[in-house]
C-alpha cells in the first residue's frame, strides 16, 4: 500500500467566526493525521470582520495551526450599496481573490484548497494555480442536496418560493418542505441574492470534492441522492464525504460559568435550555410569550436572553421581561444575559429538551449530547434544517406558530411539555440515545467518517500522483 506523503491544505473560511470555527475543527482532522494546515482569513476593515483579536485567541488556542490575515481592498461608490449582507460577503470575498492568490503562490507547496460555501470564487484561484479544491460543506447534507438541486428546480417553478406558502416542494434525497420553509435568500427569485445564490449553486458541482459536517447513518438519504447523481442531471455530481459531527469542544479548564453551577444543583433531564444563536433575537412582545409560556409549564428553565431590537439600553434585561417574572420563577429558572456555554450546557446531565433555532452547528451540539430539540427556526436555512431534524433524522419537534409574527404561550407551553413530559417525548430521547452513539462510533477509528477522511485524503493523493506524472 503506497505511503501517504505529508501535505499542506489551506483553508479558506468566508466571514465571521461561525464559520471560521469550523475550519478549526477540520484542521484538527488534517494535524491528527500528520498534515500541515494553514488557514487564510479575509479581514475586511468593518464592523464585521473576523477581527484580529478573534484570530489571535485562536491561534493561541491551536499553536499547530497557521493562520494568515488577508487584508481585502476596500470598495466604495454603488459598490456598498448591497441589497444583501450576504451580498456584500460575498463580494468582499471575491476582491480578496487577488491576497489569496498572492499567498498560494508564495507558498513552497499547496496540496488542496478547501473553501467555505460562500466562497464559490475561489474556485478561479485554485484553477489558475492548478491547485485541488474541495467545499466545506458546514450544513446539512439534506441542505446541500437542495442547494444543489435548486439551478434545475427554480426556473420550471410557477412563481417564487414567498409566493407559494405551504405548498410542499420535492426534492431528491429530502422530506418534502413548504415553500415557506426554503432558505431565506431563495424565497424570491427576481432578488438579487436569490440570482447570486443560484450563480454560486450553480458552480459548485465545479469543486473536485465536498467535505460535510454530518455523518452517513444520520442522513444517508440524502447522501445517497448526490452520490447517484440525481440532484445534478445531465451533470457529474463530485464525492460527498461526510467526516463529522465537527462540534466545538466543551471547555474543561477555567472558571465555570455560573449558568453550570446552578445545573449542578438541578434534577437529571428536568431542565428545558434555551438558545437561539449569537444573531437570534426577539422582540419584546415575543420574549413576553416566552416567559408566560415557561412560566405555566412549570419546568425549570435555563434561557439565554437577548434584549429586544427596540431596546436599545443593553445593560437593563429585566426591562424586556414581564414584569415579577424573574422574581416568580426564581427558585426553578435561571436567565442569562447575551450568551451561554452551549456545548457544556446541552452535556450536563440536568438538561433534558433544547429550544434552538436549528443553526445545524446546534442541531450537532444537540446530537452528540443525546438532547431531544424543540426547533424554532429564524433565519437562514434553519427553516430547512427544521425540516431535516423532525421529518427526517426523527430527533426533535416544531414549535408551533414559528413561522407568524408571534408565537403564543400556550404553545410554548405545550411543546416544552410534550418533550418533557409526554411518551412523544420519551421516544425522542430513545432516538436521540441511539444518534449519540451512532455519532461517536461515525467518528471512532473505522468508523463511517473517520474512513471518509481516510478516503479524501486519498483522492488528495491521487492529485499529487497525477499532477507530477504530467510535470515529468
Amino acid at each position: 500500500m503506497a505511503v501517504m506523503m505529508h501535505k499542506t491544505v489551506v483553508l479558506y473560511p468566508s466571514l465571521g467566526v461561525g464559520h471560521l470555527n469550523p475550519m478549526v475543527e477540520l484542521a484538527k482532522l488534517f494535524l491528527r493525521r500528520g498534515h500541515a494546515v494553514i488557514i487564510a482569513v479575509v479581514n475586511p476593515p468593518d464592523k464585521d470582520a473576523v477581527s484580529a483579536d478573534a484570530v489571535a485567541r485562536l491561534a493561541a488556542a491551536n499553536p499547530a495551526i497557521t493562520f494568515r490575515l488577508l487584508p481585502a481592498p476596500s470598495s466604495c461608490g454603488e459598490e456598498d450599496h448591497f441589497s444583501s449582507p450576504i451580498l456584500k460577503t460575498i463580494d468582499v470575498l471575491r476582491r480578496a481573490n487577488a491576497e489569496l492568490r498572492e499567498l498560494l503562490r508564495a507558498l513552497p507547496a499547496v496540496d488542496a484548497l478547501v473553501v467555505d460555501m460562500f466562497c464559490v470564487d475561489a474556485l478561479d484561484v485554485a484553477a489558475d494555480l492548478a491547485i485541488p479544491a474541495y467545499f466545506l460543506y458546514a450544513s446539512a447534507v439534506g441542505d446541500l442536496a437542495v442547494m444543489f438541486h435548486l439551478p434545475y428546480y427554480y426556473p420550471a417553478a410557477p412563481s417564487s418560493f414567498k409566493d407559494m406558502g405551504t405548498t410542499p416542494l420535492h426534492f431528491p434525497g429530502v422530506p418534502p418542505i413548504r415553500a415557506l420553509d426554503m432558505s431565506t435568500t431563495m424565497l424570491d427569485r427576481e432578488s438579487d441574492i436569490a440570482k447570486e445564490r443560484l450563480r454560486q449553486y450553480t458552480r459548485m458541482p465545479e469543486a473536485r470534492g465536498f467535505l460535510a459536517n454530518s455523518f452517513d447513518w444520520l442522513e444517508s438519504r440524502a447522501l445517497e441522492a448526490l452520490r447517484h447523481g440525481v440532484c445534478t442531471p445531465g451533470r457529474s455530481t463530485p464525492p460527498v464525504y461526510c467526516i463529522g459531527p465537527l462540534v466545538l469542544p466543551a471547555q474543561t479548564s477555567g472558571e465555570r460559568h455560573p449558568c453550570l453551577q446552578w445545573l449542578d444543583a438541578q434534577p437529571e433531564r428536568s431542565v428545558v435550555f434555551l438558545c437561539f444563536g449569537s444573531l437570534g433575537t426577539f422582540s419584546a412582545a415575543q420574549l413576553g410569550e416566552v416567559a408566560r409560556g415557561l412560566e405555566k409549564s412549570g419546568h425549570r428553565f435555563l434561557w439565554v436572553v437577548r434584549n429586544p431590537p427596540e431596546h436599545k439600553d443593553e445593560s437593563v434585561l429585566e426591562a424586556s421581561l414581564p414584569e415579577g417574572f424573574l422574581e416568580k420563577t426564581a427558585d426553578r429558572g435561571f436567565v442569562v444575559k447575551n450568551w451561554a456555554p452551549q456545548a457544556e450546557v446541552l452535556q450536563h446531565g440536568a438538561v433534558g429538551a433544547f429550544v434552538t433555532h436549528c443553526g445545524w452547528n446546534s442541531v450537532l451540539e444537540g446530537i452528540v449530547s443525546g438532547v431531544p430539540m424543540i426547533c424554532w427556526p429564524l433565519y437562514a436555512e434553519q427553516r430547512m434544517n427544521k425540516v431535516h431534524v423532525v421529518e427526517e433524522m426523527k430527533v426533535g419537534v416544531a414549535m408551533d406558530g414559528y413561522e407568524k409574527e408571534i408565537v403564543k404561550a400556550e404553545d410554548v407551553e405545550a411543546k416544552v411539555r410534550l418533550v418533557m413530559e409526554s411518551e412523544e417525548g420519551n421516544k425522542l430521547r430513545k432516538r436521540l440515545s441511539v444518534a449519540k452513539k451512532m455519532a461517536a462510533d461515525a467518528l471512532n477509528k473505522g468508523g463511517s467518517s473517520d474512513v471518509a477522511f481516510e478516503e479524501f485524503l486519498r483522492d488528495l493523493e491521487k492529485c499529487s500522483s497525477d499532477s507530477n506524472k504530467k510535470t515529468m
